[in-house]
C-alpha cells in the first residue's frame, strides 16, 4: 500500500470538513456548464474521493465512474450516494492504471484528486503524463475535461532558499514536501509525500502533447472558481480542455 493511500484511508473520515470542500454546491453547475454533458452522458471522475462531485453530476443525470485510491475515501462515497438515491459506478484503483478507451463523454480531476501526487520512487513528470494520456484515450470526440493541478507560482513567492536547504522545496522539479502527509501517523508510521506544483505554460504543454485542444487555462482555487486570468497565489490552476 502506497503512502498516499494509507494518507487518504485516514484522512477519510475527517476530509469532508476541510475548507477547500465546502463549495461543491456551487461548483457542480459550474462543472455542467463546462463539460457540456447532456443528460445521460458519460464521465469519469479522476481521484474522486468521497464522491462529492461524482455525486452531484449523477443528481444532475449524468452516468458516472468515480476512481480513487483509497478505499476509504470511497466508501464516503459510496455512503453519500446511497444517501442522495443515486447510482455512481465507484473504483479502486491507481489513476496511473485507469483507462477505458472511448467510453466517456467528459471528464474531470480536482482538488488534486490524481494529479500532482508523487510517491516513493515516482517521476516529477512521467507519472502526470500517464494520467492524462489515460484521460485522453477514456474520452470520446468533442469530449471535455476539466483539470485543476497546484500553482508552482504560489510555491515560488511562498518557500525560500533556506527552505531549498532544508529540504522543503525543489526548484529544479518544483515540488514540495506534504507537510499533511508528514504530520500524519498512519499505522504508526509517518508519511512522507512530495507534491508536483505546475506553471500554466507546463500545464498547457503537457495537455497539447496529450492531444488535447486547450481552451483556456484559469485560476482554480477552491471557492472562486471562474473564468478568470490565475492569481500568482492562487492554490491551484485549472485548465478546460477537448479532446
Amino acid at each position: 500500500m502506497s503512502d498516499w493511500q494509507r494518507f487518504f484511508d485516514e484522512f477519510a473520515v475527517r476530509y469532508d470538513k476541510e475548507c477547500f470542500v465546502q463549495n461543491t454546491e456551487e461548483e457542480i453547475p459550474f462543472l455542467l456548464e463546462q463539460l457540456a454533458v447532456r443528460p445521460g452522458g458519460c464521465v469519469l471522475d479522476v481521484g474522486c474521493g468521497t464522491g462529492r462531485h461524482s455525486v452531484g453530476l449523477a443528481v444532475a443525470g449524468l452516468a458516472v465512474t468515480g476512481v480513487d485510491l483509497s478505499e476509504g475515501m470511497l466508501d464516503k462515497a459510496r455512503a453519500r450516494a446511497k444517501d442522495a438515491g443515486v447510482s455512481v459506478e465507484l473504483v479502486q484503483g491507481n489513476a496511473a492504471g485507469f483507462c477505458r478507451p472511448n467510453s466517456y463523454d467528459g471528464a474531470i480531476c480536482l482538488c488534486e484528486g490524481a494529479m500532482c501526487l508523487l510517491g516513493a520512487g515516482d517521476d516529477a513528470l512521467e507519472r502526470d503524463m500517464v494520467i492524462l494520456k489515460n484521460v485522453y484515450e477514456s474520452l470520446r470526440r468533442g469530449g471535455r475535461f476539466v483539470l485543476n493541478v497546484l500553482n508552482a507560482c504560489r510555491a515560488i513567492r511562498r518557500f525560500t532558499d533556506e527552505d531549498v536547504a532544508a529540504g522543503r522545496f525543489d526548484p529544479v522539479k518544483l515540488t514540495e514536501r506534504s507537510e499533511i502527509g508528514s504530520l500524519m501517523k498512519c499505522g504508526g508510521e509517518g508519511i512522507e509525500a512530495w507534491e508536483r506544483g505546475y506553471t500554466a505554460p507546463e500545464v498547457q504543454r503537457m495537455l497539447q502533447w496529450t492531444g488535447f485542444t486547450v481552451l483556456g487555462i484559469y485560476g482554480g482555487t477552491a471557492g472562486s472558481w471562474g473564468l478568470r486570468v490565475p492569481l500568482l497565489d492562487d492554490w491551484e490552476l485549472m485548465a478546460i480542455v477537448e479532446k
